[in-house]
């Protein structure tokens, strides 16, 4: 293993957003099996700093992989896609309208089955946006397109946690 290799390289898969959850998860425990830390106490401090240092690499790119759009995003990155998601903000009309909409529906919703509906309606977009993501980076190979998928995706994402923290305090009551 090489600290230097990217996500993909480290659990051995091919660098593509379509990843089973469960070979990741798999190659995760076989890879953080591998470098826990525990295995190299009887190899002094040095040994047990560098499985440290690769628990948390393997860690890192456990994350970064099982999430779909933090894997997106990664990918994008990797094929020369940057994201720059906090200058470059600009989002088609149509996109910036809905977001608009979804707004305003959270702002209006009194009762939990308006927000679970609404939650229902965004996670339906998240999952449509999701699946042009991968198929603008496994199948046409357009990282640039993908990112700007990606950059509505990190919109979504927010705006989900918005619905979250709504969910939460309406369940409170």
């Amino acid at each position: 293993m090489n600290l230097a290799d990217d996500d993909f390289a480290l659990f051995g898969l091919a660098p593509r957003f379509a990843q089973s959850r469960e070979e990741i998860e798999s190659r995760w425990k076989a890879l953080a099996a591998q470098v826990h830390p525990d295995r190299y106490a009887s190899e002094g401090a040095a040994a047990q700093r560098r499985a440290m240092q690769w628990a948390l690499r393997v860690n890192e790119a456990h994350q970064r992989l099982r999430d779909p759009l933090r894997r997106a995003a990664y990918l994008c990155e990797l094929r020369g896609a940057a994201l720059k998601e906090h200058e470059n903000t600009r989002m088609p009309a149509s996109f910036l309208m809905e977001q608009m909409a979804w707004r305003e529906a959270l702002d209006e919703a009194q009762t939990l089955e308006a927000v679970q509906s609404l939650d229902a309606e965004v996670a339906d977009r998240e999952t449509e946006l999701l699946r042009e993501a991968g198929r603008l980076l496994d199948e046409q190979g357009d990282a640039e397109a993908a990112a700007h998928c990606v950059r509505a995706l990190m919109f979504v994402a927010r705006f989900r946690a918005d619905i979250d923290r709504r969910l939460e305090a309406l369940e409170q009551y």
